[in-house]
Order: C-alpha cells, then sequence, then structure tokens
C-alpha cells in the first residue's frame, strides 16, 4: 500500500475513456530451440504494427489515451508455416488523480495455433475470418477495449464485446482450438460467453465499482476508497456462489490478487473481517496474500 499510495499525487489529463492501444509486443520462441530464426524478429514487428496502428474503434484518439497493454507469444513448436504455443494478455488503466496504473486485464491463452508466412499482409476484417493469428489478437485487442471500457461506465464496453463474439462466430468453422463450448473451459469461447451472461452479472458491476467508486477516489478519500474497493470484491460472492472457481473469476484475481493485497496491507485502516472472509472463499488459490492482509 505504500507504493500505490505514493502514487496518488494529482495530475492533469485523466480522460473519461482510454482510447486505443500502445502495445508492447514480444515473440517468445526459446522453446523451439530456434528463436534467432528471422521469421520470429519479423512477426514481433509486424504484429507490433499491426496491433498499434489499426484503427480498433470510431473513436478519435490521443497519444495519451492509449490503453497500455503487452502480448507475450510464447511459441513452442514450428513446423513450416504452423505455430503452436500460447498468449498472455495483460492490460493497465491509469487511476484518476495519480500516476499509477492499475492492472484490468490478465489472461493466458493456451488454444494458440496459427499459420503465417514471412512479411504476410495483416489486415482486420471485423466481420470475415482472415487467419487465426488476426483473430486471436483482434479478439484480446476487444477484450481490452471492453474491460477498459467497463472500468470508466457502467457497461460501457459493450460494443467490444460484441465485436469480440461475432470473431468468435465467424472464427469456429475455421478448426482452430479455442473458439467452441466443446474446446474447454478457460477458452476465448468461455471468456466472452461468461463476460456477457446473466449468470455472471456481478462481474461488470464489480469493474465499475472497483475503479470508478474505489480506486478512482483514492486522491480524494483513501480510506473511503478502500471501503468502496472492499464492498465491491464482496460483490463478487453471489457470483461464485452460482458458479464457483468460475474463469472469469480467476482472471478477475489473475490481474487484481497483487493490487488487492497492497491496498489492504497499510494505509487508513477499514473493516476487513468479512472481505477476507469472502476473498478466502472465492479465491482460494492466493490464499497466502490474504493472510498478509495486515489490518
Amino acid at each position: 500500500m505504500n507504493k500505490i499510495l505514493l502514487y496518488f499525487l494529482l495530475f492533469v489529463g485523466i480522460q473519461s475513456f482510454s482510447q486505443e492501444l500502445n502495445c508492447n509486443l514480444v515473440i517468445n520462441a526459446q522453446q523451439t530451440g530456434n528463436e534467432n530464426f528471422q521469421v520470429f524478429t519479423t512477426l514481433e514487428k509486424q504484429l507490433t504494427e499491426f496491433v498499434n496502428n489499426t484503427t480498433w474503434t470510431n473513436k478519435v484518439f490521443k497519444p495519451q489515451e492509449r490503453i497500455n497493454c503487452s502480448m507475450v507469444i510464447t511459441i513452442t513448436n514450428k513446423s513450416g508455416d504452423l505455430y503452436n504455443g500460447s498468449i498472455q494478455v495483460q492490460s493497465t488503466r491509469p487511476v484518476f488523480g495519480s500516476t499509477y496504473s492499475t492492472p484490468v486485464y490478465n489472461v493466458n491463452d493456451k488454444n494458440f495455433s496459427f499459420r503465417y508466412q514471412e512479411f504476410q499482409n495483416m489486415v482486420f476484417n471485423p466481420n470475415q475470418f482472415q487467419s487465426n493469428l488476426i483473430s486471436v489478437i483482434a479478439f484480446h485487442v476487444y477484450m481490452i477495449l471492453g474491460v477498459d471500457a467497463d472500468t470508466f461506465a457502467l457497461k460501457g464496453g459493450e460494443a467490444y464485446f460484441q465485436q469480440a463474439r461475432t470473431i468468435v462466430n465467424y472464427s469456429q468453422q475455421e478448426g482452430f482450438s479455442g473458439w467452441k463450448l466443446e474446446d474447454g473451459l478457460q477458452t476465448r469461447f468461455a471468456l466472452i460467453e461468461t463476460i456477457q451472461s446473466q449468470t455472471y452479472k456481478e462481474y461488470r458491476q464489480v469493474l465499475y465499482d472497483y475503479h470508478r467508486e474505489g480506486m478512482d477516489q483514492m486522491y480524494e478519500d483513501v480510506k473511503t476508497a478502500k471501503k468502496n474497493v472492499a464492498d465491491a470484491i464482496i460483490e463478487l460472492e453471489p457470483m461464485n456462489n452460482r458458479r464457483p472457481n468460475s474463469y472469469l473469476m480467476r482472471t478477475f484475481f489473475d490481474a487484481k490478487a497483487d493490487e488487492i493485497e497492497q491496498v489492504f496491507s497499510d494505509g487508513p485502516s477499514v473493516e476487513i473481517t468479512k472481505l477476507t472472509s469472502v476473498l478466502n472463499k472465492i479465491a482460494p488459490i492466493h490464499a497466502g496474500k490474504w493472510r498478509s492482509i495486515k489490518f
């Protein structure tokens, strides 16, 4: 919490919405044994330009309004033009009145295979399949945009989530894993299905309450803001009662566990008995962090 509180210094220029992407994209091909192949460097360069230069929405963007994010693609196997691996996607958004950025999206997508020929064109069509490489990248771009928008306005990311669903729908027929119900419980299909489902309705409310009513109020009243963050987390309990240990819940705490530990381990004291009880129930994998909370 000391580190977080230090960041809560007033600054100018936070807008209502972060816009577009400032993405650090990395290709990790060490597991192939041929990480020095030029094709991996070319792929990294092409994808970096594709993600950062594509116009993903109809908004007007300023450089300082771009969403900071990262994509790390780990290639485990390459056979001809077929690549297999995973992609770790993370994003943050600025907190009002501070220089601190809070993590909001953290997904490890393990169902990632694609075909790529060096220097092939990379163009996104919102209504038509181009390649699995483009579909997976674009899906996560719209998930980043959707989650980010939800943290600023209640259900503000709906249009972006709908585009992510469109990508899922037109990619299902192409024979790649991760797009269908039968592909498992931790897939792109599962992610968009749950985030738009009434069964998990608390999730999007919590995104808003945690960030706008909690983190964004730290600059004005830290104690009240901490209480609001705690109340937002507790809102997840009914969702967990309906679907224990859901993929959506895990992605939330993959992004937030470290921050929650820091927020409630220092600064003004708030009542945390209910909070820690709920945390241990809905996110037991992070029990060590919850035990570290001191107040």
